[in-house]
């Protein structure tokens, strides 16, 4: 059943068209489901779900970036890919720029493809070993069949320039670049149809520290410089509070807690958040001097806890935590947390 009595961030006060007035989204995710089924019982054969992403609702406006953190596990990643149509969602609403994704197939899928693209974690893995980088970054321009030869040439060649890489560059095949330069291919195969949304999922994690840096540092011009929209999936916390506009909270399928990046890290509301920023080295949370270590193991998403899902972690749990699933709220001025207690947390 879709909770129609959940507010969705940024779409507190909706008008007809489901966005809050004076703001510019340009995606909205609306009570999102995304289940895998899971086979249990020996002869006796049980199919149970795997809640990956479970109701989960949330808007990206035009322009910014919206950093994804959590456990492993939790379903970030699963969300953006099903956001892109990368993974089926079982239930729920994806808007971009006012046109339901999961709504679309065929003709229409297509079109819409060249607007939403994907830079993937693993840059050996998700480039074809087989093309060179010429026919790797052309290779959507081939498939839409926008372009002609001439204008597909010059754009490959603009956009390897673009992305740090040289003429020569593009004669060659994957498995002669290190991992940075494999990233930046990708980068550049992402931004060949001119996207306005770019799914980055953990797109530095495989670098070494000091090339994380320049990728980060080159994300953050190709955005201003082509107005992109980012969907920023990442675990390290450090990464995401550098690149983000506002940042989001998983938690074993669901979203905890949405805010401004510099709020969320200064005072977050959520207690899983506290546990997550706090084992940041060298950061000092509101009226904490150590790291919180959280005890028991994370709970199977085939069989959340009733109510909060992280009461069996939390050191706050209260009755009403086992009792009542908590509504991700508007505790200050855009700033959203799923929590009981989240006014005095």
């Amino acid at each position: 059943m879709v909770d129609t009595d959940q507010q969705t961030p940024a779409r507190s006060a909706r008008d007809g068209s489901g966005t809050a007035a004076g703001e510019d989204i340009l995606l909205d995710v609306r009570n999102l489901k995304t289940y895998y089924p899971s086979h249990s019982g020996g002869l006796r054969r049980q199919q149970n779900w795997v809640r990956a992403v479970d109701d989960v609702s949330f808007t990206i406006r035009r322009g910014e970036t919206f950093g994804l953190v959590g456990e492993s596990g939790c379903g970030k990643s699963t969300l953006g890919r099903s956001v892109v149509r990368l993974e089926k969602p079982q239930s729920g609403e994806v808007l971009f720029d006012g046109e339901d994704v999961l709504a679309q197939s065929g003709k229409d899928l297509k079109r819409l493809r060249s607007d939403l693209q994907v830079i993937f974690q693993d840059p050996q893995g998700s480039l074809d070993p087989r093309m060179k980088v010429r026919d790797i970054i052309a290779e959507g321009l081939v498939v839409q069949g926008t372009v002609g030869r001439d204008e597909r040439a010059h754009r490959v060649s603009e956009l390897a320039t673009v992305v740090g890489l040289r003429e020569e560059h593009l004669d060659r095949y994957a498995h002669e670049f290190s991992g940075g330069q494999r990233q930046r291919i990708g980068i550049a195969r992402a931004l060949a149809l001119r996207p306005k949304f770019v799914l980055a999922d953990e797109p530095v994690s495989a670098l070494d520290m000091s090339v994380q840096s320049q990728v980060l540092n080159l994300l953050t011009e190709l955005q201003q410089d082509f107005g992109l929209t980012y969907l920023f999936i990442a675990h390290d916390l450090s990464v995401v509070e550098y690149i983000s506009d506002r940042v989001g909270v998983m938690y074993l399928g669901k979203l905890v807690e949405v805010a401004k990046a510099e709020e969320l890290y200064a005072d977050p509301r959520m207690p899983y958040t506290q546990a997550l920023l706090s084992a940041i080295p060298g950061n000092k949370l509101p009226g904490r001097r150590e790291r919180i270590v959280l005890t028991g193991e994370v709970p199977s998403p085939l069989d959340p806890p009733s109510g909060c899902r992280f009461r069996t972690r939390c050191w706050m749990a209260q009755s009403v935590c086992a009792a009542e699933v908590p509504v991700l709220r508007e505790v200050r001025p855009d700033h959203w947390a799923a929590c009981h207690f989240a006014e005095v947390s």
